[in-house]
């Protein structure tokens, strides 16, 4: 990869980590503000949810009064039932919530692009289930 092409990921929010000289990728990290977009853009695009300010900073989506999760910044918050909650933990998709780790609430970090996509599929499983 160029250093023009390099320079043009960073202003989209994308950094690439190479391992070696060949540029092989061991990671595309992307920047708060790009994965805090990237959720947005796909969530807000969803029949009937809204988007707020979080009460304690950061990105709130809501279907009608019901909190689908939001984001701050680096990571996200979502709610979820008990068993819900220790099969995402178990399979490694989310962590205990940060705060209150007792919870039905899970944390899922946003610093690379796959880990984004992560977090727009449980805000999907969120959604799914209170759309049915």
């Amino acid at each position: 990869m160029n250093s023009e092409e390099n320079a043009t990921k960073m202003q989209a929010g994308i950094l690439t980590v190479a391992v070696n000289d060949d540029q092989k990728l061991l990671a595309e990290k992307i920047t708060p503000q790009y994965a805090n977009e990237a959720v947005t853009r796909e969530v807000s695009s969803w029949e009937g949810v809204s988007v707020h300010n979080h009460r304690f900073g950061g990105v709130e989506f809501r279907l009608g009064r019901r909190e689908l999760g939001h984001l701050h910044g680096t990571f996200a918050d979502l709610p979820f039932r008990r068993d819900v909650h220790d099969e995402l933990v178990a399979s490694g998709r989310a962590k205990p919530h940060h705060i209150l780790p007792d919870s039905g609430w899970v944390t899922a970090p946003m610093r690379s692009r796959a880990e984004a996509e992560n977090v727009i599929s449980l805000l999907r499983q969120n959604y799914e289930r209170r759309v049915d």
